[in-house]
């Protein structure tokens, strides 16, 4: 499990914080998002609507849940599958740096979505840059002999000796 890293995990909590334009409540980066009342209230805030039902209080399978509801909601949202936690990596505590990934990429994607006009996280997300070529422009290369096309400047392995030995000089 890769070691925790208390300053990304800061930088998520206060995205979290800003998008849902509250203070979080007091704690460890765990204690705050392990029932996801926060993260269903992150993702209903990005995406309206995503999670109908959050659990407030109850047992543990019930705020198991809004876990699960929040991770069904960030995937139609578009984080990738691998970048998702499981239920047990935030409840049970098992890989919160998985946990802290998973909220990073969901900030990332906001992005991707322009009726998203709040805060974003990390960097910029890459675009589509598709060039188009004209035949004469492919063709331009065809005549032209680089140093990987047996061009050598009358290098040889002339006095070489075979492979395994030393070169005599």
């Amino acid at each position: 499990m890769p070691a925790r890293n208390k300053e990304l995990e800061a930088e998520v909590m206060g995205w979290v914080a800003e998008v849902l334009g509250e203070p979080l409540p007091p704690g460890q980066f765990e204690d705050v998002f392990k029932d996801g009342v926060v993260l269903c209230h992150l993702i209903n805030k990005l995406a309206p609507n995503s999670v109908k039902k959050i659990q407030a209080k109850g047992t543990n399978f019930q705020l198991m849940e809004n876990i699960q509801r929040f991770q069904a909601a960030i995937k139609k949202y578009g984080v990738p599958e691998e970048e998702i936690f499981q239920t047990a990596d935030l409840f049970e505590r098992r890989n919160i740096p998985q946990v802290v990934l998973c909220i990073y990429s969901l900030g990332r994607c906001t992005q991707k979505h322009s009726e998203w006009t709040g805060p974003t996280l990390g960097p910029k997300m890459a675009e589509k840059n598709e060039r188009e070529f004209t035949e004469e422009q492919l063709r331009a290369s065809e005549g032209v002999l680089n140093l990987q096309m047996g061009y050598n400047k009358g290098a040889s392995q002339a006095g070489h000796g075979g492979m395994g030995n030393t070169r005599h000089m």
